[in-house]
């Protein structure tokens, strides 16, 4: 069977691993990929805004399944574009992926079929949002509405952060913007709930806890995820039956009476506060870093999974996961999430002894003849897995510090809710 994965980072990788297990697969193919992938899959560099031109060398190269790893495809339609030339895909339509698309589309699906989330108010004008700010009560939290690649959300403490959260969105810093939310800060703990539906069917697809923040103690600017663990430390019988009943559910509900289904992994963004359920925001993807954590664990056959949501036959399969811990530490580039350099070597790469359970997860990374050089801000994940946090960290900080590469940086706390208390 020939597989082709769409997506350039540590989450694509990671999907190219897991599937790569089956002894289904003839060929992978990853568009673009990255200098990981390319040792177990063939790296196509073509322009994924050009519908056509994939399609075309889908059909040429008779490819069985197309795996679309990152938002931006998602939101521009490429599944039903696929499926309308009879191309099996995974992942949501573009209607669905609205709900990552725009955080305004969710908030109002929220606010119809009551899903518990933070109190919000959507503004068209910075007038009108300055106003607004000028009465509030802070802290606040400030989104722009559309993709900002985990970016766009500005937690504001005063009217002055506040002012110039409001400027930023409006001056387009993460794409033209027509509008804005502003809403209540919400104080709780938060976690990372997965879940893969047919259509008809939905499955748990495990917890996490990601580390947006650059600097340690969840301090300084956001970035696309600096670390994960799972399972999250939140998680319970009871809580689990609270996030499907009242916010999974209804949601995939509202999708429905607009006349469409859930296909993919559906990834919701909690606040729990009390042992309550709270949507932040939906990803209509697996998370990053998140994925390159939880896929490690999982005891099942992905390919196999992916088939099923494909065929609509989700309901007669097991998914099966390792009972242990997953702590997941990403490496940057100096400078990321403002200016860094790239193309900087990563020497010593082949030098890193993996054992079972360990894994590294290439991002940001390009092979130019046969040397591995670092292109994005987040360059390398390292994952292991252990029967605890604290064993995984430290195993993991060996890992990095066997690269000793001078180019990057990483924060060393990965984990601390669950490590240090």
């Amino acid at each position: 069977m020939k597989v082709g994965i769409i997506g350039s980072g540590g989450r694509e990788h990671s999907i190219c691993m897991a599937i790569n297990k089956s002894n289904n697969i003839d060929t992978i193919y990853c568009f673009p990929g990255n200098a990981g992938t390319g040792e177990i899959a063939q790296n196509i560099n073509i322009d994924l805004e050009n519908f056509n031109k994939l399609k075309d060398f889908i059909i040429t190269n008779k490819i069985d399944l197309i795996i679309v790893g990152p938002e931006k495809p998602l939101v521009d339609g490429i599944v039903d574009f696929l499926e309308e030339n009879n191309i099996k895909v995974f992942g949501p339509n573009k209607i669905a992926s609205q709900l990552e698309g725009s955080k305004i589309f969710t908030k109002k699906i929220c606010e119809k079929y009551n899903i518990p989330t933070a109190k919000f108010g959507i503004f068209e004008t910075i007038d009108s949002a300055n106003q607004f700010i000028k009465k509030t009560i802070y802290p606040i939290v400030i989104k722009a509405d559309g993709l900002a690649s985990g970016k766009g959300v500005y937690i504001c403490t005063n009217k002055k952060e506040a002012q110039l959260a409001i400027k930023e969105i409006f001056d387009g810093k993460f794409g033209a913007a027509k509008s804005l939310l502003i809403e209540e800060f919400l104080k709780g703990e938060e976690m990372s709930y997965f879940i893969i539906s047919d259509g008809k069917t939905i499955k748990s697809f495990e917890t996490a806890q990601d580390h947006k923040r650059v600097l340690e103690g969840d301090l300084g600017k956001n970035t696309g995820g600096m670390g994960a663990y799972s399972p999250s430390r939140m998680i319970n019988d009871e809580l689990e039956k609270k996030i499907l009943k009242k916010i999974i559910e209804p949601t995939l509900k509202g999708l429905r009476e607009i006349g469409t289904t859930y296909k993919g992994f559906l990834y919701a963004g909690l606040m729990i506060v009390k042992n309550e359920p709270f949507l932040i925001e939906y990803n209509v993807r697996m998370g990053d870093p998140e994925c390159q954590t939880i896929l490690p664990k999982l005891n099942s056959n992905l390919l196999d999974i992916f088939l099923a949501c494909c065929n609509e036959n989700l309901d007669e399969l097991e998914i099966k996961w390792h009972n242990k811990k997953s702590l997941c530490i990403v490496l940057c580039s100096k400078g990321y999430p403002g200016k860094f350099k790239k193309n900087i070597e990563i020497e010593g790469l082949n030098k890193i002894c993996l054992t079972r359970d360990q894994y590294c997860f290439h991002a940001g990374t390009i092979n130019n003849k046969n040397k591995i050089y670092a292109v994005g801000g987040r360059v390398l994940n390292f994952v292991c897995l252990s029967e605890n946090f604290s064993k995984a960290r430290i195993k993991i900080f060996n890992l990095i510090n066997s690269l000793n590469w001078s180019g990057g940086f990483f924060r060393k706390d990965i984990g601390y809710k669950v490590i240090d208390e």
